[in-house]
């Protein structure tokens, strides 16, 4: 079948993107669901620094690529026992195959199948249901070329690569059944579809990674849709005292209705001193959002002894960290990842969709605005200036 997504073919083109649009609308073929495969109708699907990180270049991945990886949609072909045909869907942006170690493990996001998958740009299988021509085609002419089984049938198509296992910014995806969880019909898309990135990443670093507990003390450094998420997070469990920190007073003063005790603007010069005089001390738990080295520097230093810095951001491969050594063992401090949120993601989505329904996790508020798929670059240059929290495509 034919479906219209954002193909970017070149990273790392030059902002402003409503100048150089580096997404490119096309017609693209996708070829039918293959065994243990969906394909899923797209309603909604949120735009992510992690789709802007392979725009600009700072995460590098295989071209060319259809972007969107935090997205919903209804199943509309199954070929997996555990769907049918009418499902609503989230998706998880880690593909877990279920059966290698780190999955045996329940560390799911760790799964090395659904990585490798990742990285070489394919669905968990290994492979690749998207075909375009090899050039973009010129605008207000159609790329309809080609067979509908999927393969290039004829000269100068190229195969599309998969992001990470969803390709979401289309009306239409093929994915893993390893990829999807179903949930509950009656959320709305443009909600439904934050609960695969945005949530999941901010609330499981809290809930999953570092376990806070009820009157510890917890930093946010980034109030981006992930940094809101963890900020969310740690209200629900009652972190207290609870820190934002960013340099958007806007999403400061918004931290503060979501739960903050504290909102400190980053743009001065002594945010780690703010931070540790509001948490008496230095902080049970920071959490770095930004994927910025020099931000999680400032994180670490935020913690105090026996504390725990939960990094979330991806920062490009080049950035380096530096910290003091002996503090790791003479403060008994602890740094630690979280991919994914460390979520068991069939279990942790319909978890945290509950939360939202009961009232006690407000992601509602993380809504920046809507868009369309003719708007994506403008909207990527919006996320690239900090001014919005999550802006979502509906489709």
């Amino acid at each position: 079948m034919i479906v219209r997504g954002a193909v970017l073919r070149e990273m790392g083109l030059p902002s402003p993107y409503a100048e150089s649009r580096p997404l490119s609308i096309e017609e693209v073929e996708l070829a039918p669901p293959g065994p243990g495969e969906l394909l899923v109708r797209i309603r909604a699907a949120g735009l992510c620094h992690s789709d802007l990180s392979v725009i600009d270049g700072s995460r590098p991945r295989v071209m060319p690529m259809l972007l969107g990886h935090e997205a919903t949609g209804e199943v509309i072909q199954s070929e997996s026992p555990d769907f049918k045909a009418g499902d609503t869907v989230g998706f998880a942006f880690v593909p877990a195959c279920g059966t290698c170690a780190p999955c045996a493990e329940g560390r799911a996001a760790l799964c090395e199948p659904g990585a490798a998958a990742n990285t070489a740009g394919t669905l968990l299988g290994g492979t690749r249901r998207l075909t375009t021509s090899a050039e973009p085609p010129p605008i207000g002419t159609s790329s309809l070329a080609g067979r509908l089984d999927g393969s290039s049938g004829q000269p100068g198509r190229s195969d599309v690569h998969h992001h990470l296992g969803v390709s979401g910014f289309a009306d239409h995806a093929v994915v893993s059944a390893r990829s999807a969880v179903r949930i509950d019909p009656s959320l709305p898309p443009e909600i439904a579809a934050l609960f695969g990135c945005a949530v999941m990443t901010g609330v499981g670093a809290v809930v999953n990674t570092a376990r806070v507990q009820a009157g510890q003390s917890a930093v946010v450094f980034g109030l981006g849709g992930v940094g809101l998420s963890a900020l969310l997070g740690a209200a629900l469990v009652g972190a207290h005292p609870l820190v934002a920190v960013d340099v958007v007073p806007e999403k400061l003063s918004l931290a503060l209705e979501l739960g903050a005790t504290h909102a400190i603007d980053a743009r001065g010069n002594d945010v780690v001193e703010q931070a540790r005089e509001a948490t008496a001390g230095g902080a049970h738990y920071a959490f770095e959002t930004v994927g910025s080295s020099v931000v999680l520097g400032q994180a670490y230093a935020a913690t105090r002894r026996g504390g725990t810095t939960v990094t979330v951001g991806l920062p490009h491969p080049s950035q380096l960290l530096s910290i003091p050594a002996v503090s790791l063992v003479a403060e008994e401090r602890t740094l630690k990842g979280s991919y994914l949120g460390s979520a068991i993601p069939s279990r942790d989505i319909p978890r945290y969709i509950a939360l939202y329904q009961a009232g006690r996790l407000p992601v509602d508020r993380l809504l920046t605005s809507t868009v369309r798929l003719e708007s994506l670059n403008e909207a990527f240059d919006t996320l690239a200036a900090g001014t919005s929290i999550r802006q979502v495509l509906v489709l």
